[in-house]
Order: C-alpha cells, then structure tokens, then sequence
C-alpha cells in the first residue's frame, strides 16, 4: 500500500499530483479519460467512482488527478487519497521488459532524446507527461497526459518549446497535439 509523500499543485489549477513513497509502476505509464477506460484498473476505476473526477494518469511514484473544476479541492484531495492508500505497490519487472526506440528513423530518435532530456523532466515534475504519436515527413504529433492534458500551459509555451527543440533537429518541423 503506498503511502503519500507529497501532494503538489501543478500548473493546471485542476489537477493535483500525488506524490508517493512506494511506486504504482515500474516506467510504465498508466492514463485513463474516463471511467469506461478506467475499469480494469482497480485504483483508476476507484478514483474515477469519487464525484468530479476527470482525469487519472500514474507512473512510478506519482499519479495525477484531474477533475471537472467544480469540486473543493481540500475536500476532494482527501477521498482521493483513501484509495491510493489502499493501491498495491507495483512488483520489479523482468529486466527485458522495457521497451526500446532504437529502430526510430535518425530524426525521430534525435526528437526524442531531445524531448526526453529537457521536456519530458519538467512535465513529469508538474504531474504530466507526454507521447510522441509519430513523425510523417515535417508533422510530428503529440499526445499530453495527467495534468498536461488540459493545462493552457502545455498547449501554448510547452508545445512551442518542443516546436522549437524540434526544428533544432530539421527546421520545417511542425507540431500537432492530437
């Protein structure tokens, strides 16, 4: 059972990050829109059953909450944290289990590490993350996640600085959030 160790704002007013001391994954990430998604995940599914709640995404020793900007949030933090408490902490995957980018195309590996190295850190600390969908000739798409999913931030300054490291790699790069 993981105990919290931190709860943080974040830069999306309606999202707040849990920060624990056991992990709920080991890498993996786990993002859920709607209860519907949320139904075979026994903690997503429990958070998504509290009123107002919008949004679910959890890695490691953090997991944000999102919701619908109508609740309190002192009161709705704490029945959020009543099943995260009751969560079970994540078991250490076999050593193979990671995934790998290696056979990305030379550009899309570079936008990658790029975005791994500077973006990804800072959403992650604000409780977000984001995908790369893909790369098709100048277009690389994106997916945002947790508090990044609907922050005005994340649509506005964080996609036009991963615009920017992007075109570092090939100038007539555009970014797309899908």
């Amino acid at each position: 059972m993981p105990k919290i160790a931190d709860i943080e704002d974040t830069p999306n007013p309606n999202a707040v990050k849990f920060v624990l001391k056991e992990r709920l994954t080991w890498g993996t990430a786990h993002s859920f829109a709607s209860s519907e998604a949320a139904a075979a995940d026994p903690l997503a599914a429990a958070l998504f059953a509290i009123p107002h709640v919008t949004n679910v995404y959890y890695m490691d020793k953090w997991i944000t909450v999102t919701q619908d900007g109508e609740a309190d949030w002192p009161t709705l933090v704490r029945e959020i944290a009543m099943p995260i408490r009751e969560a079970e902490a994540a078991v250490k995957p076999a050593a193979d289990a990671e995934s790998s980018f290696e056979d990305d195309e030379p550009r899309l590996a570079a936008i990658r590490k790029l975005l791994d190295e500077q973006i990804r850190p800072a959403l992650m600390a604000d409780g977000g993350d984001l995908q790369i969908v893909g790369l098709e000739e100048n277009l690389l798409t994106i997916r945002y996640f947790g508090a990044c999913g609907s922050c005005p931030s994340s649509l506005a300054g964080t996609l036009s600085a991963i615009g920017n490291l992007a075109r570092t790699i090939e100038p007539d790069i555009e970014v797309e959030v899908v």
